[in-house]
């Protein structure tokens, strides 16, 4: 990994067999490509299956002959515009605004949810009054005269509304609890949606602060500003699904030159159909594909065009002017038949300078001899895959590193290694580690002393299976460390792409920071495992956490 990268995202779709590494600085920029990039194959692939199944639907039904060779003539032209599509590839972005739209990668969407609304409560319960007609009794000319009779009546109408008012007033409470149940039920469906309308909006502002702030420092030449940049100007071209689509970038602001690394397609990804055609007399398809020789043309075709394609964009799109001349360097990863073994190869490399590239009229070059007018290099036969030096390499060293200095043969049994001078205790896991993994064939080393709970030291395991790059934090403690080293760690050990996380400590781990390291690719060594890997290489020392504490007071 270049050294500007920070945040990775691994995309992948397997449908389209396709995948890609996408990288940055700027972890909202990389989280925007990389769901960019699931989108447009989510829609490819959507594509492909609706124009598979109506194909296959079609020949289904197909059962005239007619509509046979019609079936045919479809297929030689779509096979048709396959191949024209690739001699088209440097005509196709000469149409086409490279620059980058900063605008448009602002998240400006309203909040998706919709406010809660309030429902209208039922009508409320009547309350039953004695005056209601229900209740008023009519007495008859027996009523009269039968006084007992008219009160039975007037008593009856009197228990049914005492009955109606106690159902009321049963009624009554019920609607107000309901009624209260659902405002306060509103009033949190409310609250929620405030909370979660005001994270949307704040998630929002950091993602949009965050575009701004690479675009200050795209314009102030900031080495990984750039480099985010040209990034975005590749990952926004458009190619054939069969192009890997992958590079690696270095910039350097000194002397504004750009080096891709470029992953170019092997000649076996290439479409080689150039049509189809039914015999009536065998009721059968059959297929005419390019010769070799077409094939092979082809191919250098589509590398010189690929090459001329990317300085033209990454030059269109250069709106800061950061970049002064772009070196490009061509590579493929094939199987050589002749061993089956796995090879990647540089077979093409160009540099050009941005006035001379843009005086070009690249509507009318021919390919191979605009690459030899820049003085690219390359075989005359690509598609042979013969191996040629990149006119500059991306420089891969990490600048973090220094030269280590010596301290473990220096370490005496009586040394306190919690009292140590931080950078010497530093330098002693390094070497500690480097005694354990260079009988492996590992490698360590140190990053430069900056204190600042980054990477201490860096190990390169050759072992294909446990091995890898592996992160080492070296914590001088006198207290127990907590939870929160262990995070950082994690969060250090994934921005590096390590495979490990390694943190050693003078004094103990506490039982939170056990728990987050579980199940992840992390390891805690504390004092005492560290005086057993000093002496299972032949040193030994001591720790004395009070001692320590003392002599740092007293320093102070």
């Amino acid at each position: 990994m270049s050294k500007h990268y920070m945040w990775e995202i691994e995309v992948s779709h397997v449908g389209l067999n396709k995948y890609r590494l996408i990288r940055g600085r700027d972890r909202y920029v990389v989280e925007q490509k990389a769901q960019a990039q699931k989108l447009a194959w989510d829609e490819m692939w959507q594509k492909k299956l609706t124009a598979d199944r109506r194909t296959q639907a079609k020949e289904r039904a197909i059962r005239d002959k007619n509509d046979k060779r019609e079936l045919a003539q479809i297929k030689t032209a779509e096979a048709q515009s396959l191949l024209d599509e690739l001699d088209g590839i440097l005509r196709h972005t000469l149409t086409v605004d490279d620059a980058i739209d900063w605008a448009s990668l602002e998240d400006h969407r309203p909040f998706p949810l919709p406010r809660p609304i309030q429902e209208k409560p039922l009508p409320a319960p009547v309350e039953p009054v004695l005056s209601d007609a229900k209740y008023q009794v009519e007495l008859n000319f027996f009523d009269k005269i039968f006084k007992s009779r008219g009160q039975k009546k007037r008593d009856d109408a009197q228990k049914q509304f005492q009955n109606d008012h106690a159902d009321w007033l049963t009624k009554r409470q019920s609607y107000e609890k309901a009624i209260q149940l659902s405002n306060a039920q509103f009033n949190a469906d409310l609250q929620d949606w405030v909370t979660e309308k005001a994270a949307f909006e704040a998630k929002q502002q950091e993602i949009n602060q965050s575009i701004l702030a690479s675009k200050e420092n795209y314009l102030k030449l900031v080495d990984s500003a750039v480099v985010d940049y040209c990034e975005m100007v590749l990952s926004n071209s458009e190619y054939p699904d069969c192009f890997p689509q992958d590079w690696d970038i270095d910039y350097s602001s000194e002397t504004k030159i750009l080096v891709v690394d470029y992953s170019l397609p092997d000649i076996s990804a290439l479409p080689t159909l150039k049509s189809v055609k039914y015999v009536a007399s065998n009721d059968e398809f059959t297929e005419t594909h390019i010769s070799e020789t077409a094939l092979n043309k082809l191919y250098d075709s589509v590398v010189y065009q690929i090459a001329l394609r990317t300085l033209h964009e990454l030059f269109e799109a250069d709106s800061a002017n950061a970049l002064a001349s772009v070196v490009f360097n061509g590579w493929v990863h094939s199987t050589n038949k002749a061993t089956g073994q796995k090879n990647n190869a540089c077979i093409i490399s160009v540099q050009a300078g941005k006035d001379e590239f843009l005086a070009f009229n690249l509507a009318h070059v021919e390919p191979k001899a605009c690459f030899k007018e820049l003085k690219g290099i390359g075989s005359s036969k690509l598609h042979g895959l013969s191996p040629v030096a990149p006119i500059m390499n991306i420089n891969k060293e990490d600048r973090r590193f220094v030269s280590p200095y010596d301290v473990v043969n220096k370490l005496e049994e009586g040394d306190n290694l919690a009292a140590m001078d931080w950078q010497d205790f530093e330098n002693l896991i390094r070497e500690i580690f480097h005694k354990e993994f260079s009988s492996s064939g590992g490698e360590v080393k140190i990053t430069q002393a900056s204190r600042d709970g980054g990477v201490d030291a860096v190990a390169f395991d050759p072992d294909p299976i446990r091995g890898g790059k592996i992160v080492i934090q070296a914590k001088r403690y006198t207290n127990v460390v907590g939870v929160s080293a262990v995070r950082d760690l994690y969060g250090t050990t994934m921005n590096e792409g390590a495979t490990k996380g390694i943190l050693v400590t003078t004094a103990q781990f506490g039982p939170d920071a056990y728990e987050f390291a579980k199940g992840k690719p992390l390891t805690l060594l504390n004092g005492s495992n560290l005086l057993h890997l000093l002496e299972k290489h032949g040193h030994k020392a001591r720790i004395d956490l009070r001692e320590a504490k003392k002599t740092f007071t007293e320093r102070l």
